[in-house]
């Protein structure tokens, strides 16, 4: 910097101004004493639209929507909350959070032995980890992220001017080597899907969480983000990372269960975090509607949705295509959740001879950084009887195996 202002004729305090600045902005990352380097340019077309378009006659297999007719109807519940609304509607100045919410929510909390701490709403997962993010990091800090991970979160990592590392997945989640290094490597934050990991449907297990908890408890500063969207479609129960200590939050959507358009997800952590989040939240949106919450309570309340039924119906078509990809000799991967993760060898050839079978098929490019070519196959909409000729179908179109695994 100081080179810099003497070559310039400028003070160098104008030098570190603008340093911040570039920063602040994303434009550039500072690592310690290795000094600063221009970022690499962010993505301008979100992963989203990395996608093939089923014509006519095509069966569509790759959006990651959950099954329709397992979601439940909402007519009773919103009316019984319209009611509500016309006896006594809430006004400004109200809590954020609807009492019951937070305590249905809480007691689901402690169920699966997520630590004690305040429980806020958000709209959906994306904005709660959105929201947590901005509460603790700055533009240019390194993010620990998924690979391959959800690919709206790929893209929102560095729309916030932060820089995501890639931390390899297996079907037990994250590798524990894989985050030590992110975190040795100056990430200072981590992301984690505790179920159903999108794409590959991995689920963190009890032997693979202690060693997480192992790596994490030797950074205490980290902030830890655990996304469990997988609710109440997943026959394996959470085994959540957080401890109580240190920056953490749990996020637990409603979207896969009870319907993407409710826009609802309950979070908890530590209580400097939520109290942030919740304070950000009144200066922006105020809160997330009281009558959304009030409908998901009664939903929790009447047994809408039986999660054994739900989890066994996805179960039974992700498992049933796994089992039919083996069978071909293709490696397949989907522990639970909605989706089937397919590594090939020519990710666009797969996904056009998949087109011409009459599968339209997620290209892997929209999940994934550097692990390998895969595709995803969400199986959501499938019958027994589309499990044979699906599995037909992905044996031709994945070629050989691939040299690299996605793992």
């Amino acid at each position: 910097m100081r080179e810099l202002a003497a070559s310039l004729g400028v003070n160098p305090n104008t030098v570190a101004a603008a340093y911040r600045t570039l920063r602040e902005r994303g434009v550039i990352e500072t690592d310690g004493r290795r000094g600063s380097r221009v970022r690499s340019a962010p993505a301008t077309t979100a992963r989203g639209s990395i996608r093939v378009e089923a014509p006519e006659g095509v069966r569509d297999v790759s959006e990651g929507s959950p099954d329709p007719a397992l979601l439940p109807a909402l007519g009773e519940a919103l009316a019984e909350v319209a009611r509500g609304y016309a006896e006594r509607p809430p006004m400004y100045g109200e809590a954020p959070v609807d009492e019951e919410f937070a305590r249905l929510a809480r007691a689901a909390f402690d169920a699966d032995g997520v630590p004690a701490g305040p429980v806020g709403v958000a709209s959906g997962s994306l904005d709660a980890i959105e929201r947590v993010l901005a509460a603790h990091l700055r533009p240019g800090d390194a993010v620990a992220v998924e690979d391959p991970g959800w690919g709206s979160l790929l893209d929102l990592v560095p729309a916030l001017g932060l820089r995501p590392v890639p931390v390899a997945v297996d079907d037990e989640g994250p590798l524990p080597d894989a985050v030590a290094r992110a975190l040795r490597g100056g990430a200072r934050a981590v992301i984690v899907t505790d179920r159903a990991q999108n794409p590959t449907g991995g689920c963190v297990g009890e032997r693979r969480a202690a060693e997480l908890r192992a790596v994490l408890a030797a950074h205490p500063d980290v902030l830890l983000i655990e996304d469990d969207h997988g609710h109440g479609i997943v026959a394996e129960p959470p085994h959540p990372l957080a401890t109580g200590a240190g920056r953490w939050v749990f996020v637990r959507s409603v979207a896969k269960a009870y319907g993407p358009d409710l826009r609802i997800a309950a979070f908890t952590g530590d209580p400097e975090t939520v109290d942030r989040v919740l304070g950000r939240q009144r200066l922006g949106p105020g809160w997330v509607s009281r009558l959304l919450q009030r409908t998901v309570v009664r939903l929790w309340t009447t047994g809408a949705v039986d999660p054994v039924a739900v989890s066994a119906a996805y179960g039974e078509r992700r498992d049933g295509l796994v089992r039919a990809l083996a069978r071909r000799g293709v490696e397949a991967h989907g522990r639970g959740g909605m989706n089937v993760w397919v590594p090939v060898a020519d990710e666009t050839g797969a996904v056009a001879r998949m087109l011409a079978a009459g599968w339209a098929v997620a290209p892997g490019a929209r999940f994934r950084m550097e692990t390998g070519p895969a595709i995803r196959v969400t199986v959501s909409g499938l019958t027994p009887a589309d499990l044979e000729p699906l599995a037909d179908a992905v044996a031709y179109a994945a070629g050989p195996a691939p040299a690299r695994s996605w793992g």
